[in-house]
């Protein structure tokens, strides 16, 4: 289990290559958010939830939670469903609270191959695949790149460093260093040839975690994909929520979905956001997620 440790300066590395097709996207899905009139049922249901539960700040749930290698179920959990679960877990739960704030603003540059190899990866089920992203928290500017793969149990590990923000959208040297020591250390992979930004996401995140420190709970709404050309967003009718434990056997919160007639589903937001900005591409194993949970691909906003 890998152990993060948020930065207190910022790294310097300058890029090894600029991209050509995502920096002009990156600026509308910052003001993506600003520009929305009213909150949809999901992003409602959220915040009410979220006032049920006693706050928790960054620092104790980075001690207490610390779940970088982990078993993840996620779920698309309706906007009243999602309400009535956290209700029922309210007392035995911590939400993550910053100067009062309890919903944050996320976004995601991915990189891939001109050829989406990582994408295809994914479609075929291959044991030995990862994603690599940068993430901003956008309240703040922290950003980190991240390697996401499959551990041999199917958990989830995620490796990350500190990224310079002005760069999100590119891969430094130090980018393409912990990307290649990652991947040769777990899977003796060498580093894919022509990495560049794919897309983006955005998101609001809620993030609860249990008062033991066995569980986490990310909630999601908000769900923005985009490249240069178009774009794609959630009906707003659900929650996506992550259920994120360090075994096998789940949390209270799996428990209470199951209950409730809530069954876990196989998604990546990366090989969502590809699926719908590619229709042209295979796309199986996320077309009912697409049709059910995603509004009609769109031209990106000027």
């Amino acid at each position: 289990m890998s152990v993060t440790t948020l930065p207190t300066t910022r790294p310097t590395t300058r890029p090894t290559t600029r991209p050509t097709t995502l920096p002009a996207a990156l600026p509308a899905a910052r003001s993506a958010r600003a520009q929305e009139t009213g909150a949809s049922p999901a992003e409602r249901a959220v915040a009410a939830a979220a006032a049920l539960v006693d706050p928790i700040g960054l620092d104790e749930l980075m001690e207490l939670a610390e779940l970088q290698t982990r078993v993840d179920r996620k779920y698309f959990v309706p906007a009243q469903v999602f309400r009535r679960m956290i209700a029922e877990l309210a007392g035995e739960l911590r939400v993550l609270d910053i100067d009062g704030k309890r919903t944050f603003g996320y976004e995601s540059v991915y990189f891939d191959t001109p050829d989406l190899s990582t994408y295809r990866a994914h479609v075929q089920r291959r044991r030995l695949r990862f994603k690599a992203r940068t993430r901003t928290y956008l309240d703040s500017g922290l950003c980190m790149f991240e390697v996401k793969l499959t551990g041999a149990r199917g958990e989830t590990v995620k490796e990350r460093v500190p990224h310079p923000e002005q760069y999100r959208a590119e891969l430094t040297e130090d980018a393409l260093t912990h990307l290649r020591t990652t991947l040769c250390q777990a899977y003796h992979q060498d580093l894919p040839q022509g990495l560049q930004p794919t897309l983006v996401t955005t998101y609001r995140r809620t993030t609860f975690v249990s008062r033991t420190g066995e569980a986490r709970l990310t909630c999601d709404s908000g769900l923005r994909c985009l490249d240069v050309n178009h774009e794609v967003r959630d009906t707003g009718t659900h929650v996506l929520v992550e259920s994120k434990s360090g075994g096998q056997g789940g949390s209270a919160a799996d428990r209470i979905l199951r209950e409730l007639g809530v069954r876990p589903a196989s998604v990546s937001k990366y090989c969502v956001a590809v699926a719908a900005l590619h229709p042209e591409l295979p796309s199986n194993p996320w077309h009912q997620t697409l049709k059910r949970y995603f509004e009609p691909l769109q031209a990106a906003a000027a």
